[in-house]
C-alpha cells in the first residue's frame, strides 16, 4: 500500500522533493502540495484502489501526510467490508 501511495504521490502531487524523502508523518502541505493536487492525488488514490472516499474525508486533513492516507485509506475499506457483509 505504501508504495502505491508514494508512486501516486510522485505522479499526481508534483512536491519538492521525492515521496522516498519524506516521513510517513510528514506534512505534504509543506512538502509543497497544493489543493489542485491534493484533489488530483485523492481521484488518484480512489482509481488505484477502488474505494470512493465519503464527503467527510474531501479535506485537507486525509491527504495532510503518507500516514494519514494510510488511515483514511483502510476506514474506507474496512467501512465499504462491512458494508458488503451486511
Amino acid at each position: 500500500m505504501i508504495e502505491i501511495i508514494k508512486r501516486l504521490i510522485d505522479e499526481r502531487a508534483y512536491l519538492s522533493s521525492p515521496s522516498c524523502d519524506l516521513a510517513l508523518d510528514g506534512d505534504l502541505y509543506e512538502a509543497g502540495l497544493t489543493p489542485f493536487a491534493a484533489i488530483q492525488l485523492l481521484l488518484a488514490l480512489e482509481t488505484a484502489f477502488e474505494i470512493e472516499f465519503p464527503e467527510r474525508m474531501l479535506n485537507r486533513r486525509s491527504v495532510s501526510s503518507i500516514a494519514r492516507v494510510i488511515s483514511c485509506i483502510r476506514e474506507v475499506q474496512a467501512d465499504e467490508a462491512s458494508l458488503r457483509a451486511a
